[in-house]
């Protein structure tokens, strides 16, 4: 397996079907080029079509320093339960303590045992006091 930072929009484009939804070009070229967004895609070995990407994104509060926040995950259902989820988080946490961020955190689902099992062999530890709350703005 080979990991790559994403540096054009044709690239995530290619890895359109691991998306929740269709990949928009604008919104593809604005995470790619706003400071701080990072995406990394998943090759298997000589393979051409990403099986899997993170995303993440560099957060700043005034009396925080720098987290990482992993945005999304997501890996081709053929391609599960082989290590490509867990090698993803550890990138991004590897770019994150390069970056000198202090943590990195995600919210996920209490039932998504999947992601929870990445999580967790990537070194994730669910601490307890997390509910997420979300807003639709339509």
């Amino acid at each position: 397996m080979e990991i790559r930072r994403a540096t054009a929009v044709t690239e995530v484009a290619a890895a359109g079907p691991l998306f929740d939804r269709p990949v928009r070009t604008a919104w593809a070229e604005r995470f790619l080029t706003t400071a701080g967004h990072h995406l990394f895609l998943a090759y298997e070995d000589g393979g051409s079509t990403p099986v899997g990407f993170v995303s993440g994104v560099e957060t700043v509060h005034p009396d925080k320093d720098t987290e990482m926040f992993l945005y999304e995950p997501a890996v081709a259902e053929s391609c599960r339960r082989r290590g490509i989820g867990r090698a993803l988080v550890l990138r991004l946490a590897a770019l994150a303590r390069e970056r000198g961020c202090h943590g990195m955190w995600v919210g996920v689902d209490a039932g998504n045992d999947v992601a929870l099992a990445a999580y967790r062999s990537a070194g994730g530890k669910d601490d307890g006091t997390c509910t997420v709350m979300v807003w639709d703005f339509g």
